[in-house]
C-alpha cells in the first residue's frame, strides 16, 4: 500500500483508477508504486513515448513496456489523448512567463486546459477505453504532479475515484 493522496480501497483495486508521472521515480520505485496500487493496466497518454537524459531512459516506450510486461502490467498507447505540439507549445510559453522549467511545473496554465478540453477530451469518447473492472488502470505521462499535466484532466473526465501516485508516496 502507498502514502498517496487517498489509499486504495478494496474497491478502487477492483477497477479504479491512478495517476502517475515520470518525474522523481527511478524505474524501480515507478514499478513499486503501480504493483502497490494493484495497477493491471497502463495508459500512456504520451504524444512523444519518451524522455530525455539518463535518468528517465527506463521510461521510454520500449523499456517501460518491457517492465510493464515482466510485472504482469499491461499497456496502451492512447495517443489521441495526448496534447497537440501547438498546446504543449502553449504550456511550455507560460511556464516561461513564469520563469518555471517543465519538470518544476505545478499547474496548468488556463489557457491550456481550455483548450485541451475543447479540442481533445471533449471529442474523445472515454467509455471507447474499456478499462478493465478487475483491476486498477493507471494514466500516465511525464509530469511529477498531476495538477502540472493533462491526465489530470482525462482522470476528472472519467467520472471515477482518483488516486495520484507521486514519488516518495
Amino acid at each position: 500500500m502507498t502514502k498517496n493522496d487517498d489509499l486504495l480501497d478494496t474497491d478502487q483495486r477492483r477497477g479504479g483508477v491512478v495517476t502517475i508521472g515520470v518525474y522523481g521515480f527511478t524505474a524501480e520505485t515507478f514499478l513499486e508504486q503501480l504493483t502497490g496500487a494493484g495497477v493491471g493496466l497502463v495508459l500512456d497518454l504520451r504524444q512523444r513515448r519518451g524522455v530525455r537524459g539518463p535518468d528517465y531512459s527506463w521510461a521510454n516506450s520500449v523499456r517501460l513496456q518491457s517492465a510493464l510486461a515482466a510485472t504482469g502490467i499491461g499497456y496502451r498507447h492512447v495517443k489521441n489523448l495526448a496534447p497537440t505540439t501547438e498546446l504543449r507549445h502553449l504550456q511550455y510559453r507560460e511556464d516561461d512567463r513564469q520563469g518555471v522549467g517543465k519538470r518544476n511545473r505545478i499547474t496548468l496554465a488556463s489557457e491550456y486546459t481550455a483548450r485541451y478540453t475543447r479540442e481533445i477530451l471533449d471529442p474523445f469518447d472515454l467509455g471507447a477505453l474499456e478499462l478493465p473492472g478487475d483491476a486498477v488502470t493507471a494514466l500516465f505521462c511525464v509530469e511529477r504532479d498531476p495538477e502540472a499535466c493533462h491526465r489530470s484532466l482525462v482522470a476528472a473526465g472519467l467520472g471515477l475515484p482518483v488516486t495520484h501516485l507521486r514519488p516518495g508516496g
